[in-house]
């Protein structure tokens, strides 16, 4: 008598979080990519916000993919925890290779950065005095080792405080829980 093995795959947090996390990382890449070669300021304005767009709907996506290979249901819990994972790899992957872009592809990088900072303060109408202050500052902050520490971290951060607000409306409880 043959038996038939129902094999079903089980998705876990972790595991759609670090499926999504590595689609994060590729689309991080090429947007810091497109954006750098275009010559636009990804920290400023609609670019910095188009970012956010990417990461809300990264979570929307993640969250859909869970309860649909799930058993259809995700908590709050579960919702910020494949945040976390979704963070962590593409923070982690992204800022190493912008850590690597920086300090061995477009060593000129930090300079072009530098420069925006200075026409944006002068803009703004700061004196020199304010500005050598502030330049001076933001040095200690503008090296390849800093940018890829502050990404890390920024990541995880900003995808988790993203993720308390997505997982509010992606919730779906399961009305009868299991004890």
């Amino acid at each position: 008598m043959e038996t038939q093995v129902n094999s079903t795959s089980v998705v876990t947090t972790r595991s759609v979080g670090v499926r999504f996390g590595l689609i994060g990382a590729v689309i991080s890449i090429a947007y810091f990519v497109i954006l750098n070669i275009a010559g636009l300021d990804m920290t400023q304005g609609f670019w910095n916000w188009f970012g956010y767009v990417i990461t809300i709907a990264l979570l929307i996506f993640a969250h859909k993919y869970y309860k649909d290979n799930g058993d259809g249901f995700m908590s709050y819990g579960q919702g910020i925890g494949i945040a976390l994972w979704i963070g962590l790899v593409s923070g982690v992957i992204a800022s190493i290779f912008t850590y690597l872009y920086i300090k061995f592809i477009d060593t000129a990088f930090l300079d072009t950065v530098k420069n925006r900072q200075l026409e944006a303060m002068q803009q703004q109408g700061m004196s020199d005095e304010q500005i050598d202050q502030a330049m001076e500052f933001s040095a200690m902050f503008m090296s390849a080792e800093a940018m890829f520490i502050f990404m890390l971290f920024g990541s995880i951060v900003a995808t988790i405080i993203i993720a308390l607000i997505v997982t509010i409306f992606t919730q779906k409880k399961n009305p009868q829980p299991v004890f």
